[in-house]
């Protein structure tokens, strides 16, 4: 029987209530907004919990019946019938309510900034760079997420050798965080005559898209200069004086944009500026609150090789799961459902073991 703050659950309860009272009692629309949106954060744990408490008073009104010498025969063997389910349905509502009782990041339901970059095996890293891109594209269109280049510097075979997206919907990072890290692909380049199998990768960062409101940047603690772009040609670069160039002076952060609108470029350089200086501080705090960060999923470093994409035998592997698939193909159009899955009951797991450690 799975252990339960029912102190917790109370309170929750009592909260949604006077939420929905306030909501009801029709407040300024600025306010009602805020009020819906922490009764939306709230209403599949209360919902669980309320399943429970009929479950559990079903449970009580069985073992009455299977106690009470009076229950005739049959009675008796329905109740016996029902009472295995009514045990595995509590089972699994206790589960269901400990996992959204578990602490939340509170960066889970902001947008993201997708930043992927070609890494060791020079052309055929840049064209893995740009599969990657179509990967994440794909999985971002069967979710209804928006899904927008901020800068691309083309690859000169093909592919990229760094795309910017940023990625707009509900639950956005929730999905996508565990996907930094270097990305490893095994196939026979197209260029290759011997058929030969190459190793190259693609380095991956997800950013929790920052909000003024979430990071302060002071006028004075950044250097914005206006200069030519330059790269390797193709339609994401322009070459007329419009580049922007924005270094964040305390950490040495620097970010360029190069595309044909200047004002765009600095509104953009920003935005991805601050998506930087958001996660850094993320990555202290948790480093902070955690020595054992590093071996957690999400860990953030980039460094990490993650996961291994193998053309020839058509199978992803998450290394950091243990989790392999023979579906690559698959994968690769976008569904990424069942790893993104695996990785995030892998996170709850961990929290759940940490909780039980701690307590």
């Amino acid at each position: 029987m799975i252990s339960l703050p029912h102190d917790r659950m109370n309170q929750v309860v009592k909260r949604f209530d006077m939420l929905e009272a306030q909501m009801a009692a029709g407040p300024a629309p600025d306010v009602y907004v805020k009020l819906a949106s922490e009764y939306s954060d709230i209403q599949d744990l209360v919902a669980r919990i309320r399943e429970l408490r009929l479950a559990e008073q079903e449970l009580v009104d069985l073992d009455a019946m299977l106690s009470d010498k009076g229950t005739d025969a049959e009675m008796r063997a329905l109740a016996e019938m029902d009472k295995p389910e009514v045990e595995d349905r509590i089972e699994n509502l206790q589960r269901e309510i400990q996992i959204l009782l578990l602490p939340k990041d509170a960066a889970d339901e902001k947008n993201a900034i997708l930043e992927i970059r070609a890494g060791t095996g020079g052309d055929e890293a840049a064209l893995f760079a740009g599969d990657l891109y179509r990967m994440y594209e794909r999985y971002a269109a069967s979710k209804g997420w928006r899904f927008e280049v901020v800068s691309a510097s083309d690859g000169d075979a093909g592919g990229f050798k760094e795309i910017i997206a940023g990625v707009s919907g509900k639950g956005v990072f929730a999905h996508l965080k565990f996907e930094s890290g270097v990305h490893r692909v095994q196939r026979v380049p197209a260029t290759e005559g011997s058929g030969r199998i190459h190793t190259s990768a693609a380095t991956v960062a997800v950013l929790p898209e920052a909000e003024e409101v979430d990071i302060d940047i002071r006028a004075e603690d950044i250097r914005i200069d206006t200069m030519r772009a330059s790269g390797s040609g193709g339609q994401h670069v322009n070459t007329t004086d419009s580049a922007v160039r924005i270094t964040h002076l305390p950490t040495g952060i620097m970010v360029v944009q190069a595309e044909k609108s200047q004002h765009q470029n600095r509104a953009r350089a920003m935005q991805i500026l601050r998506a930087r200086l958001y996660d850094l501080e993320r990555s202290r705090a948790d480093e902070e609150r955690s020595s054992s960060r590093k071996s957690q999923v999400g860990s953030g470093d980039r460094s990490e090789r993650i996961r291994t994409y193998n053309f020839p035998q058509g199978r992803l592997t998450d290394h950091r799961i243990n989790l392999t698939l023979y579906k690559l193909d698959r994968v690769m159009m976008g569904e990424l459902d069942e790893v993104v899955e695996a990785l995030i009951s892998d996170h709850q797991s961990k929290l759940l073991a940490d909780m039980g450690s701690d307590g």
